[in-house]
């Protein structure tokens, strides 16, 4: 039976989740398309004088960024993951406590802390919970990013579902204890963001 996570009445303080640039110059305008032509295939909004192929294949070819940038938010989303492990693996208090790598995932899909929630919707970004799932399930399949050669068009125009199912088998696969944002803290960086800190407190020192 596992020991309560929280019987030590303590805040457990996790390493900084540090997000890098994930997108290139052309992904902006490729969503954006993206987007307009899943309107139009809709009926949602009036043809751009585009036939069906042509709007498929736009349409396709933003999926398909929004694959490569999940993935590559992922990359971060692992690599922290397994810092914490890492870093409570080592707590005598928590030994025997169930707490799994997927404790770690869980608790960025269900219960983030609040600054870190703030913060990603000061940046624009709605439903964190989706884009965390999505990026790690689409880890827990590809090793790097895939080439557009590699993935067809079903899985790429339904890529959400399939990452959706991918997230769930990954979170399946051992079971784990659950942890609360409450007693679990960290904090959210762009990469350019933490760098400067860095730099600052170098220099005070």
């Amino acid at each position: 039976m596992p020991i309560d996570v929280y019987q030590a009445n303590r805040v457990w303080k996790l390493p900084p989740l540090i997000l890098h640039p994930f997108s290139d110059a052309t992904s902006p305008q490729k969503l954006v398309q993206s987007s307009r032509a899943s309107l139009m295939l809709q009926g949602l909004l009036p043809n751009e004088s585009f036939d069906l192929h042509e709007l498929q294949t736009i349409l396709l070819e933003g999926r398909f960024c929004e694959v490569r940038m999940l993935f590559y938010v992922g990359k971060d989303l692992v690599r922290w993951i397994d810092q914490c492990a890492e870093v409570i693996g080592r707590e005598p208090l928590l030994q025997g406590s169930g707490i799994e790598w997927q404790s770690f995932s869980n608790l960025l899909v269900d219960d983030c802390p609040e600054a870190v929630r703030t913060k990603l919707k000061a940046w624009g970004v709605a439903d964190y919970r989706a884009i965390f799932g999505r990026a790690i399930g689409l880890n827990a399949v590809f090793c790097q990013a895939p080439d557009r050669t590699i993935l067809n068009d079903d899985f790429i125009r339904n890529y959400h579902q399939f990452a959706d199912r991918m997230f769930a088998c990954k979170q399946a696969e051992k079971a784990f204890t659950p942890i609360r944002s409450s007693e679990f803290e960290f904090e959210l960086f762009a990469s350019g963001e933490y760098s400067r800190m860095l730099e600052k407190q170098w220099q005070e020192q």
